[in-house]
């Protein structure tokens, strides 16, 4: 049974209570669910019911595509000015013994360490210290562009721009021009958490607030320019903040169209101080999924982070909304391992990516970040002299 006969065999079940039904006949018309109903979604729809809904809305969008692409990330330091209650990546600048500090010449040796490698993005993210200032990030971006053209730099979150801006005394319409011009080509979702103040101010108060968060993209997407949005769930916050948090990023997404991908991140509560919190269960993540597919009408993509919430449940996560596991990753970042994630040395092959999505009847599509398709690996089997060679890329200056 296809997803569209789904929905209809849904809408005609005599149980379904009517304001899911209600629901369900608008996913069906294409039309939008209002705050109200987002609640209802959370508060009363059924791993199952969300499922259908969700998977009917991805499959209008992309049918069985799954997407992947080829990355790596830079994270320049675990240390932080910054206190969030919920990480357990960043380390206090007194705590200096227990993190990490690299120079741009450690950054360099990084990219260049993938200049054999058909990877498209650099993915760089970390903590805030005043020593990776405005000049310092532009002159990383310049050398990254200037070593090799193709790879796309997507780097920073409004709470680093946010910082740097301010020290450096520029506005947000200027840095992110600035920012640019250096070569960044797109912005990561980080930082977002939730955006309402009753939780925020508890669990994130130093940094940037909700509205200086989207204000940060607002402007790079006035340039013409793409990004992404997260949200972390499963904590403190309750269903209406999740609804509350996905519409400030539906409403400026209608404003600017420049949202690429939506991306839930589970609360993980590991070495932390947070760690009282217990986990939210698969069950909720896949609904979390499910909910935001069907709310985010106007975010082309969502995005199950493979590294933080296990191969399987993401698997899982393809009948329930998503259309994107993120990448390789090649074992570059540690954020999701220090923070419990089942895996604690992220990394895994095209192979095993593509194997993977098509282990659960998905069709597998390497992207690039702006989601240019790479290579269609529907028909792509591999053999052991094919694994690392089944393409090529221009990597190098030449």
């Amino acid at each position: 049974m296809g997803s569209d006969d789904k929905l209809k065999w849904l809408i005609a079940d005599e149980t379904l209570g009517p304001e899911l039904r209600s629901i369900a006949v608008k996913v069906s018309r294409g039309e939008r669910i209002s705050f109200a109903e987002g609640v209802t979604l959370f508060e009363k729809g059924e791993l199952g019911y969300l499922g259908v809904l969700a998977n009917y809305i991805r499959e209008k969008k992309h049918g069985n595509v799954t997407y992947f692409n080829r990355n790596f990330h830079i994270e320049p330091t675990n240390l932080c000015v910054y206190d969030c209650k919920f990480c357990s990546y960043s380390r206090l600048i007194k705590e200096r013994d227990q993190g990490w500090e690299a120079t741009m010449d450690d950054m360099l040796n990084t990219v260049s360490k993938y200049d054999q490698e058909p990877v498209t993005e650099v993915h760089i993210v970390g903590g805030v210290l005043p020593q990776y200032n405005m000049a310092f990030y532009m002159e990383l971006f310049s050398k990254i562009k200037q070593h090799r053209p193709n790879l796309h730099i997507k780097a920073l979150t409004p709470v680093e721009y946010h910082y740097i801006f301010k020290k450096a005394k520029v506005d947000y319409a200027m840095g992110m021009q600035m920012m640019k011009e250096a070569g960044l080509e797109s912005m990561p979702g980080g930082g977002a958490e939730i955006f309402h103040p009753e939780i925020r101010e508890q669990i994130a108060k130093d940094k940037c607030n909700a509205e200086q968060w989207l204000q940060i993209h607002e402007e790079w997407h006035k340039l013409g320019m793409h990004s992404n949005a997260t949200m972390l769930y499963g904590h403190i916050e309750k269903f209406w903040h999740r609804v509350d948090h996905m519409e400030r990023l539906r409403q400026l997404q209608d404003k600017t169209g420049g949202f690429q991908t939506f991306i839930p991140l589970k609360f993980r509560n590991q070495d932390n101080q947070m760690s009282h919190v217990p986990e939210s269960s698969v069950v909720e993540d896949l609904r979390n999924y499910a909910i935001s597919r069907i709310y985010l009408d106007n975010f082309p993509h969502i995005k199950a982070y493979w590294a933080m919430i296990s191969r399987d449940t993401a698997q899982l996560s393809l009948g329930f909304g998503v259309d994107d596991i993120d990448g390789t990753l090649d074992d570059t970042t540690k954020i999701y391992s220090m923070a419990g994630a089942e895996e604690k040395n992220p990394g895994m092959t095209t192979q095993q990516l593509v194997e993977l999505i098509k282990a659960v009847g998905r069709h597998p599509v390497e992207r690039d970040t702006l989601y240019h398709v790479i290579t269609d690996f529907k028909e792509v089997e591999f053999t052991d002299e094919k694994k690392q060679i089944y393409y090529q890329l221009p990597v190098l200056n030449q």
